[in-house]
């Protein structure tokens, strides 16, 4: 196929340089052998929203001291180990499986996007839930889920 050698447009007159490939005046095609809808636009196709969500691990327990009563936050290294009240200094060996006024301890967890803090009941372990801060949203991992 030939570029447009120049001369006159076709459809208006106007004179155009050679190689051009449409009119400067009226937009007309000046190369026949040229298609007028050589690029094809694909139609619009809104994708399907993906949810997305971040597994924790569990950071931690709630548990009440044996002597006093009063709550202590339990880092998760220390499941299975004695540990020392910071309120009354006595020792206990700490169990994070073990159930107070029939329910289990409550865990905590630090929310990736906006890093507080998150009290986590049991039961909502390994559901999708959301931060209370942030709204992002997060799933608790289970670890009786995770030991099968």
């Amino acid at each position: 196929m030939p570029a447009w050698p120049g001369g006159p447009c076709p459809v208006c007159g106007e004179d155009m340089p050679e190689r051009m490939i449409h009119c400067r005046n009226c937009r007309a095609m000046l190369n026949t052998d040229l298609e007028s809808d050589s690029i094809e636009i694909p139609a619009f196709v809104p994708l399907q929203e993906i949810a997305s969500y971040v597994t924790l691990p569990i950071r931690g327990y709630f548990a009440s001291c044996p002597s006093c009563q009063r709550e202590l936050r339990i880092s998760e290294k220390y499941a299975g180990k004695k540990v020392s009240c910071k309120h009354c200094t006595s020792t206990f060996r700490f169990d994070p499986n073990a159930v107070v006024n029939g329910e289990p301890l409550q865990v905590y967890v630090y929310c990736p996007h906006c890093e507080e803090r998150l009290r986590v009941a049991r039961k909502y372990l390994g559901a999708k839930v959301a931060c209370k801060g942030c709204k992002g949203e997060l799933v608790i991992e289970d670890p009786s889920e995770t030991q099968q």
